[in-house]
């Protein structure tokens, strides 16, 4: 599901506290009678055991509702199975925060479930399909061996300077011949002597270095597999500078683009948009909200660099939010990424391929006033609201 799920449909809501090893349900009435928990485990068969007392003679009376997290995916399966409709809560939202608070229980987060979404106040976010959650968390789990890999550098780096030597700045360390050097440099740890125990460190992080490399080239070659026979990324990839990588991050998160109405919407997914403070006669936008995927956003920042160096239009686009000051140029290129988040967005609506726009930069003056507003005092026109930053903001799985 994706936005506010309107609950005067539903003559109950079904509730669940999900946890990881236990879950607390709350059967909340609609007519106003006494709200009911229940504890129980949460396994495949326990839960669909819960949902299927509740099935009755239509189970699309039945509202059930729960937090995104990692067994939010297998759970929502098995409620649409049984017919039910399901609302997929986003903890992120303010709306969901819990502050100043003297009693917070398992009991306590499924009765505030039950009673948002009585009142048709819970943010929600969208449940992709299985084939679709298995590739995005792929994507997701390259990240986190690209980020394992940066520490394992920065380790090695940390044992020579502990020793008091140096390390080529750069990349030269960790080309072929730079870790050919390190390698030489250390030894098994069962053969090191006290004096030299770095080098039996060295050597088990180079080890580790090694085998990460191995399988991020697996994983790689798979994802290039699957984007091969995907014509959404194939045509994202016809963009100067988008490689596989962001074109497949931005298939798995988008992932059906007509359930964004508009540019200002998918911005909004992806945390693009300026903060907007107001109160009385104050009016103020603050820095991007950072809602959303933090994969996606981040990767769009970095290829918006390539796509700035390889397409005219996008020159001129930061030249013309920049105004040629060095200090807004990082400004411009996060207004840039906003923008080819748009077109690529705009790209899988249509099912159309890229189109060069010229080095003119036509069709950005929104995308100038969202650059340009940074440091005003009114919001730009193109300001998503706070209330939807997050509707969809949430990764499931």
């Amino acid at each position: 599901m994706h936005g506010q799920i309107h609950s005067t449909t539903f003559t109950r809501i079904l509730a669940l506290d999900l946890g990881k090893f236990n879950t607390v349900s709350c059967l909340y009435p609609r007519s106003g009678g006494d709200h009911q928990f229940m504890g129980l485990r949460t396994t495949p068969q326990a839960v669909h055991d819960l949902l299927a007392q509740h099935v009755g003679d239509d189970p699309s009376q039945t509202l059930v509702v729960f937090e995104t997290c990692d067994c939010a995916g297998w759970i929502y399966d098995i409620a649409v199975a049984l017919g039910f409709t399901v609302a997929v809560a986003n903890p992120a939202h303010e709306a969901w925060r819990w502050t100043r608070v003297k009693r917070k229980t398992d009991k306590d987060d499924a009765l505030k479930l039950a009673r948002m979404s009585a009142m048709n106040q819970l943010p929600t976010v969208h449940m992709p399909d299985p084939q679709q959650r298995q590739r995005r968390r792929l994507v997701h789990h390259r990240r986190a061996l690209v980020q394992r890999r940066t520490q394992i550098k920065n380790q090695v780096r940390s044992i020579f300077s502990q020793q008091g030597l140096e390390l080529p700045r750069g990349t030269k360390c960790w080309t072929k011949a730079g870790i050919e050097q390190l390698r030489a440099m250390s030894q098994p740890i069962s053969r090191c002597e006290i004096d030299d125990l770095w080098k039996g460190r060295l050597h088990v992080e180079l080890q580790l270095l090694v085998s990460l490399d191995k399988q991020l080239r697996k994983i790689d070659q798979k994802l290039d597999a699957l984007g091969r026979t995907d014509e959404r990324i194939k045509r994202l990839q016809t963009v100067p500078g988008v490689g596989p990588r962001l074109a497949e991050a931005v298939v798995v998160h988008l992932d059906d683009p007509h359930r964004f109405k508009s540019a200002r919407q998918v911005s909004s997914y992806a945390g693009l948009v300026p903060k907007q403070l107001e109160s009385g006669t104050m009016k103020r936008v603050g820095r991007i909200t950072r809602r959303g995927p933090s994969l996606l956003r981040g990767m769009l920042v970095e290829v918006a660099w390539m796509v700035y160096r390889h397409n005219d239009w996008a020159r001129a686009f930061v030249q013309k939010v920049s105004r040629g000051m060095k200090q807004r140029k990082k400004i411009a290129i996060v207004a840039l990424a906003r923008r080819l988040l748009v077109k690529l967005w705009a790209m899988l609506r249509d099912g159309t391929s890229w189109r060069d726009p010229g080095g003119a930069g036509a069709n950005q003056g929104e995308d100038v006033r969202f650059a340009h507003d940074r440091w005003r005092l009114s919001p730009p026109e193109d300001t998503a609201p706070v209330t939807a930053l997050s509707s969809d903001g949430g990764m499931i799985g």
